[in-house]
């Protein structure tokens, strides 16, 4: 695997989890600001386009247009960087790692012995900036872990490995 594990806590100690060691590819960054600019330039054409042909309702489609301005251009201009920052992930011999979140924070841990599918998506977006999100499953209802905007071949070798480790490991993947 990667990375080694965390160390264990000295005498009974409660123990804090450390930040996984990999950051997201740096392209990850252009990755969320197309993707939020998309959606913003979207909502700006749903408005403004109806408000230049419906005479009647373009003030409202207006005022909708600048509130969809002011909610969606801090997630473009600013969420891509903050994301970068704070976004990791980390596969070891027991374990797969992320964290994700900006404003509130999440960290998701998928024991090997736990992990039923692991799979690389790649969207047309992620293809032409050279990006791949990586799903490790497990039998919780919580869901997948998700590591997000790592680089293709990082991703391809990273599946490779956690499905090799997995085969190895001792579990029923429940």
């Amino acid at each position: 695997m990667r990375q080694a594990a965390p160390e264990p806590a000295a005498s009974g100690a409660p123990t804090v989890p450390r930040p996984p060691r990999h950051r997201v590819a740096p392209a990850a960054r252009r990755y969320w600001l197309f993707s939020r600019g998309l959606l913003l330039a979207a909502g700006l054409a749903a408005t403004l386009v109806p408000a230049w042909l419906w005479v009647a309702g373009r003030t409202w489609l207006l005022v909708a247009a600048g509130v969809i301005t002011v909610v969606l251009l801090p997630s473009v201009l600013v969420a891509p960087w903050l994301r970068y920052r704070t976004h990791r992930w980390e596969a070891t011999g027991t374990a797969v790692y992320s964290r994700t979140g900006w404003l509130g924070r999440q960290w998701r841990i998928a024991p090997l012995s736990r992990v039923q599918t692991v799979e690389a998506k790649r969207n047309l977006l992620h293809r032409m900036l050279g990006l791949a999100a990586v799903s490790v499953t497990t039998g919780s209802a919580q869901g997948a872990v998700q590591i997000q905007g790592i680089d293709a071949k990082v991703a391809d070798e990273l599946v490779a490995e956690l499905t090799d480790a997995v085969e190895q490991t001792l579990g029923d993947a429940t």
